[in-house]
């Protein structure tokens, strides 16, 4: 699908559908950056439908201890927990997939709401931009270390558990140069301060949300059709967010304005990621907009881009399992190799 800029604009004005309802009594529930924006409204919508229990999983004790609280007065919902995740620390994430397997609990849905955009080159602890690591490998890396867990789940309560990853329209101006993909190591190239010139900044945004649709289409292909595990990639649209908050004037006030004239609530964009968590229909591996399926970028579904999968899945699980050899073990276990 070939997506022009005044589609996308059009599209903001679209009546979107309500939100999509399930019973999740006994289900377990986590949503990354579930203190604010999106994941705030989406945790409302999972606690409205009396959901067993739901993990708010934010970087910040006080912030997402606020967001409880705020959870408690606005629905009466009393089965809400606040756990800890860096996105942008490996070793954070890897606690947090720690915790989970001291828990033993079961694990339904996995919203993967988190999510940075950054203005220019700033290095992680890690030594990773700031943006692919917590966009596109940190985000990757919390699906893998945590789907034993919902396979398990699978298994015990005979349930479909869900993995949402959030991703972008944007995408559809994210592809990734063919000289970066030819030379091999793409995601380290990006990854790089070398790479990330402030040109390149500008849109990189849209290369993380492309790097997002390919993961789970790779990640669909190897789990197989029978596999009760659905993963799908969802587009909340141009929302009122937070996720802006890091841009420089005039860019933050150009977006300012073009919020009150076209944007989303946040409440309305939330939907999406509930869609995809509990929405019916034939969902496995698709890019989901506005309640519905469609295809993702041209440069994608091409066959270049099915090539561009294959590589950075392979380059994907090369990094994460020298960061958690769970992930290797995770990938041997339930995945199988790409049709």
């Amino acid at each position: 699908m070939k997506l022009s800029v005044w589609a996308a604009m059009k599209g903001q004005f679209n009546k979107l559908p309500p939100v999509a309802k399930a019973d999740l009594a006994g289900q377990t529930v986590v949503v990354l950056g579930a203190n604010t924006g999106l994941g705030f409204e989406s945790v409302k919508h999972f606690a409205s439908m009396g959901a067993g229990r739901i993990i708010l999983a934010c970087r910040s004790q006080n912030k997402g201890q606020a967001a409880l609280e705020k959870l408690k007065a606005e629905t009466g919902y009393q089965k809400g927990e606040v756990w800890i995740i860096d996105l942008a620390d490996f070793s954070s994430v890897k606690n947090f997939a720690d915790k989970f397997e001291q828990d033993s609990g079961r694990l339904d849905l996995l919203v993967e709401n988190a999510g940075v955009t950054k203005p220019k080159y700033e290095a992680t602890k890690d030594g990773w931009e700031t943006s692919i690591q917590v966009n596109s490998l940190a985000t990757p890396l919390v699906a893998l270390l945590l789907l034993p867990r919902m396979m398990q789940t699978a298994r015990e309560y005979g349930t479909v558990p869900r993995i949402v990853v959030v991703t972008s329209e944007l995408h559809h101006w994210g592809s990734i140069p063919k000289e970066v993909l030819a030379r091999g190591g793409a995601l380290t190239t990006l990854g790089s301060s070398e790479y990330c010139t402030p040109k390149k900044m500008q849109t990189f945004y849209n290369v993380t949300k492309t790097l997002n649709i390919f993961f789970v289409r790779a990640l669909n292909a190897r789990l197989g059709a029978s596999t009760p595990l659905i993963v799908t990639a969802v587009n909340p649209g141009f929302c009122v967010s937070e996720l802006r908050r890091d841009l420089p004037a005039p860019i933050s006030w150009i977006m300012a304005l073009m919020e009150r004239i076209m944007a989303f609530t946040t409440e309305e964009g939330s939907r999406q990621l509930v869609f995809g968590a509990v929405g019916p229909g034939a969902l496995r591996g698709e890019y989901i907009n506005q309640s519905r399926v469609e295809e993702p970028s041209d440069f994608i579904i091409s066959s270049d881009g099915r090539k561009a999968e294959d590589q950075l899945w392979d380059e994907l699980i090369e990094i994460l399992g020298k960061v958690d050899r769970r992930v290797l073990a995770t990938v041997n276990e339930y995945l199988s190799a790409s049709a």
